[in-house]
């Protein structure tokens, strides 16, 4: 049960992206602080490997969780596959709200008058109303 607490504290603060935006999980910034304190021990996936493999080995001799050692035997593959290709965890940090500036917020009209449907279709429609 220790363990199993472990692994959720390390696995619920979610990375930032190299490319693009990630959305914050609720309460993350909370656990991110955890896992900042231990550095590099957590930032690290190869050493997540080695743990989620290392939590594997004693589940695995138990019929009942034999479900659980097949999960963090994926997810310690997963770890090892990521921190091979150069990948590591980082925190998401919040960026300080930009102020906007008066001159920015005031939008141009619109150029071009908006689409209207042919001269036909226009007569039409007074005709249909009345019938």
């Amino acid at each position: 049960s220790v363990a199993g607490v472990l692994v959720c504290l390390l696995e619920y603060p979610r990375s930032k992206r190299k490319k693009g935006s990630t959305m914050e999980r609720c309460g993350q910034k909370y656990m991110t602080a955890v896992v900042k304190v231990f550095g590099p021990l957590t930032r690290n996936y190869y050493i997540r490997a080695i743990l989620h493999a290392a939590l594997a080995v004693p589940a695995g001799f138990l019929l009942s969780t034999i479900l659980g050692t097949v999960c963090l035997g994926i997810a310690s593959g997963i770890y090892l596959l990521a921190a091979v290709r150069g990948e590591e965890w980082r925190p998401i940090e919040q960026k300080p709200p930009e102020r906007l500036h008066i001159g920015d917020t005031i939008k141009q009209p619109p150029s071009n008058p908006p689409p209207r449907p042919p001269a036909d279709a226009r007569k039409k429609q007074p005709a249909e109303v009345g019938g």
